[in-house]
């Protein structure tokens, strides 16, 4: 049984959602006292997600049983739940009481129906049967799936604020193609970055064409970049131990705007290895 039930159906229901406004009350006061950021408890806009990670396509899969804590976004009803479905406020009480009820009857409950997005789910209809499953202490509901096939992988994304990170990676990835191992070894951490080492590379292309008076597309420009640039530099950095503490992209970015500040030029010997190494002591 569960704690604090009456054994009478209705004032359980009522009770269930009470606890659930004082639970997410509660959380919104220990997010606040933790000085954590904004979006924490916030639920992910399915509309921006896909945007950030570009979308290919989709498919319906039909019904499935799926984890409640692989939902964390919503279509258009983010603003009446939080981050684990606790309702935000008391205007959906009534319909949220009257599911509650109904579950701890044993009557039938429809399932809901989300998109996929990786591993994550995005709810399309159910909020309140979503948020009524979470607070009777249920891991599972069924739901019916509609694939969405996206150009970036969404692992990594939990807040809001990954998906900036992830929008200007996805533009990156738009101006520098690069494929399989090279795709995945050039990681920034900064947003921002993204978009300096885009132009960056659009620069070394340029100057390639120039020196070989030919035109050469965008793939063929990443994959040289990668090949003849990127990888030969990374692997000078990590034996003049200079990459240190970031990502391989982030020191490679970071030296090349050092050696041409202070030598002017944009070629790679040991002079200015030593010379990037001298300044940084």
């Amino acid at each position: 049984m569960r704690n604090h039930d009456t054994g009478f159906p209705r004032i359980d229901a009522e009770h269930d959602f009470l606890r659930a406004r004082r639970r997410q009350v509660l959380s919104r006061l220990a997010t606040w006292l933790r000085r954590e950021p904004d979006d924490v408890n916030i639920t992910l806009p399915f509309d921006e997600v896909v945007e950030a990670l570009g979308r290919e396509g989709e498919q319906r899969i039909g019904l499935r049983v799926i984890r409640l804590d692989s939902i964390v976004g919503s279509v258009d009803r983010g603003r009446d739940f939080d981050r684990r479905f606790r309702p935000t406020s008391a205007r959906v009480r009534q319909r949220w009481e009257r599911l509650a009820l109904a579950s701890r009857r044993g009557e039938h409950i429809p399932p809901i129906d989300v998109y996929r997005v990786g591993d994550l789910h995005f709810v399309i209809d159910g909020h309140h049967r979503v948020s009524v499953a979470y607070a009777l202490g249920l891991s599972t509901i069924e739901a019916n799936v509609i694939v969405v096939r996206t150009t970036l992988d969404p692992g990594g994304i939990r807040y809001r604020g990954d998906l900036i990170v992830k929008g200007y990676r996805r533009l990156f990835l738009e101006r520098v193609p690069l494929r399989g191992e090279a795709r995945a070894a050039v990681v920034v951490t900064d947003p921002w970055d993204y978009a300096e080492l885009g132009e960056h590379v659009e620069a070394w292309g340029f100057r390639l064409m120039q020196d070989e008076g030919t035109f050469l597309d965008r793939a063929t420009v990443a994959h040289r970049w990668y090949t003849d640039e990127y990888v030969p530099v990374v692997r000078m950095l990590r034996q003049a131990d200079l990459v240190g503490d970031r990502t391989e992209a982030e020191a490679y970015l970071w030296v090349a705007g050092e050696r041409y500040r202070l030598i002017r030029t944009h070629r790679w010997d040991d002079e200015v290895i030593e010379a990037v190494r001298s300044h940084r002591r």
